[in-house]
């Protein structure tokens, strides 16, 4: 019984304690929100620009041919503007 109101007590004081670091984590701070958004964007594009540079690197090693390269460099490129445009959208809408 003891060792039930020792871990109820426990339990409370880790809620109170806790309880401005979960208010944090769950977004009342909300350029918290579009700094983290943004960065996952551009992370995004990064990689998408890495798979770019990286599909030009097989194109120029033989490893894709013509035709092949053109049809991925235009997803990859597509993609890559899709990418910027939600930049562009997220940046706007933050001010």
């Amino acid at each position: 019984m003891e060792l039930l109101l020792v871990f109820l007590v426990v339990l409370v004081v880790v809620a109170v304690v806790g309880a401005p670091l979960r208010g944090r984590a769950r977004g009342l701070d909300p350029e918290a929100g579009v700094r983290a958004e943004l960065a996952d964007l551009e992370a995004a594009k990064e990689a998408k620009y890495r798979e770019i540079r990286d599909a030009e690197l097989d194109h120029r090693t033989g490893k894709l041919s013509d035709e092949d390269h053109r049809v991925l460099d235009g997803e990859l490129r597509t993609e890559a503007i899709a990418l910027l445009k939600r930049i562009d959208t997220v940046r706007a809408r933050s001010g």
